[in-house]
């Protein structure tokens, strides 16, 4: 099998909708759209934004795996923050995230970015996938929202 890891592009912007529902849309994150267009937007407005970076992760030349996020300002420099993550749902479990988030990893310092952060579910599986993966949860930390 040929694993390939390449920036995510426009030109992917279908399949890569198609990939997202299908993978929130099961357990355990059991999401629901309101529609096609809602999850096009968010992937337009990801990559309109100047600081966009994502990835797909390619399996014999199929998407595999996705990760969305963005540079973002901090005191000491430059991070990656990852708004999306996520493994086709019949490869996850066979160690393909873990090799998708490594190859991410890697190329961090040639763009200039200092770590990764990113938010999840305490309870979801990708809670023990992040800390497996030698991330930190900061348990002093707390999201709000507000609307």
């Amino acid at each position: 099998m040929e694993w390939q890891v390449i920036p995510w592009t426009q030109e992917m912007l279908e399949e890569s909708v198609d990939f997202l529902i299908d993978v929130f849309s099961r357990e355990p994150w059991n999401e629901t759209y309101d529609s096609r267009k809602q999850v096009e937007d968010y992937f337009r407005n990801m990559a309109d934004n100047n600081y966009f970076v994502g990835f797909a992760g390619l399996l014999d030349g199929r998407l595999a795996a996705l990760c969305l996020g963005m540079k973002k300002a901090w005191i000491q420099g430059m991070e990656y923050y990852i708004d999306s993550f996520s493994v086709r749902y019949d490869l996850q479990g066979q160690g393909i995230g873990s090799r998708f988030l490594q190859e991410i990893e890697s190329r961090l310092p040639a763009w200039g970015l200092k770590g990764i952060m990113l938010t999840t579910d305490r309870t979801a599986p990708a809670f023990r996938f992040y800390e497996k993966n030698g991330m930190t949860s900061l348990e002093e930390l707390r999201i709000f929202v507000k609307g």
